[in-house]
């Protein structure tokens, strides 16, 4: 079986990350009193709606691509999967940690005391924690300093790849997998809440709420679900779901639930389904009513992942900027400027990241381990 090559994928994962960027910045301006529109339903889902895009697409892409694997060679070499998830994730993700624990705080420029989480609290849990990659657990146990607290779902992302592969690997003995890994995911959760002793059981359940909430292993089995559906290419669904008439109808109920920014028990799950529906069109109808093969959406998507890890570095950054020297600069000109750097100190950032050291080491990856 050949490769098979995705249009739109980086333009998707764009998307996804300027929804996460505008959200983090408008509640940056918000918790520092400046003017902001953070109060905007629109603005306080983007964030979660733009993490729920690139679990919906992270799902697609990997469960294809080992699909793929066991389709072309009888099986699927789990510690090669590992190997190329580590060398694509983990660079940037333990640089942006350590940066955060050891460096920024000692930044004056840097220091956002508002929203800053005290990191001197749970210290050693916090850490041990976050350099066994499980940053979600630390985050709903023990908070995480504000510049790397987006490392959240880069943890959920990796709980999915523990799990996933497995279920595909061994397809007779999905239920005693997924059994276990449910039953890790519980025991390694009360461990932490034992250690944190809250100090009330109210206090245990809002974590408990909080790490279900973030929890979105279903969001990128969606994913999965629509790969399947591609892989073994189910003609009847698919032909449905790219209808030109069904796109039009679908993307007007997003828009018009997007705008209306109404929050509903299960809306995360609803617009999954959206989410599923665009990844699918956008990859692999080429009748697809929506294109985002463009140069510089394109680009933008190829360095989402630095976009999304060090853009709330750039966004504290230039606050304290504005704040410190240019506190009469307000109006229109003002929320401008702080959105134009945001965006170019985020791309000029995650650029010389990709460049130096992601693209090498993507290189050694695909030379080393295949795609």
């Amino acid at each position: 079986m050949t490769k098979r090559y995705f249009p739109n994928l980086n333009g998707i994962r764009c998307i996804a990350a300027l929804l996460v960027v505008f959200h983090h910045l408008e509640q940056a301006k918000e918790a520092l009193h400046l003017p902001n529109v953070y109060e905007v339903p629109i603005i306080q889902h983007a964030g979660r709606l733009g993490v729920g895009l690139f679990f919906v697409l992270s799902g697609f892409l990997i469960s294809f691509l080992l699909l793929s694997e066991k389709e072309r060679y009888g099986n699927i070499d789990i510690k090669k999967f590992y190997l190329r998830r580590v060398f694509r994730i983990w660079p940037i993700y333990f640089l942006i940690v350590l940066l955060s624990l050891f460096v920024f705080p000692h930044i004056g420029l840097l220091s956002f005391p508002e929203i800053e989480k005290n990191i001197t609290d749970h210290y050693t849990e916090r850490l041990f924690l976050l350099m066994i990659v499980l940053p979600n657990y630390a985050f709903v146990l023990y908070d995480l300093p504000y510049w790397c607290a987006q490392t959240w779902s880069i943890g959920v992302e990796e709980q999915f790849y523990y799990l996933w592969p497995w279920l595909i690997k061994y397809t007779k003995k999905r239920i005693p997998i997924f059994l276990l890994f449910v039953t890790l995911t519980i025991v390694m959760l009360f461990l932490g809440l034992h250690f944190l002793n809250a100090p009330s059981r109210e206090e245990n359940l809002k974590i408990i709420a909080t790490f279900i909430g973030q929890f979105r292993i279903q969001t990128m089995a969606l994913g999965g679900f629509c790969a399947w559906l591609v892989f073994k290419d189910k003609e009847k669904v698919l032909s449905f779901i790219f209808r030109k008439d069904i796109q039009i109808a679908t993307y007007g109920v997003l828009l018009l639930l997007f705008l209306s920014g109404v929050h509903f028990n299960g809306f995360l799950e609803v617009y999954s389904l959206f989410f599923g529906f665009f990844v699918l069109n956008l990859s692999c109808n080429p009748k697809s009513i929506i294109s985002l093969e463009n140069p510089v959406i394109s680009y933008l998507g190829k360095i989402s992942y630095g976009l999304y890890v060090y853009h709330v570095v750039v966004i504290v950054l230039l606050l304290n900027i504005f704040r410190n020297y240019f506190p009469l600069l307000q109006g229109p000109i003002y929320q401008i400027l702080v959105y134009v750097l945001t965006l170019a100190g985020s791309i000029a950032v995650a650029s010389v990241s990709y460049l130096y050291l992601e693209k090498p080491l993507l290189a050694f990856k695909d030379k080393r381990f295949g795609r």
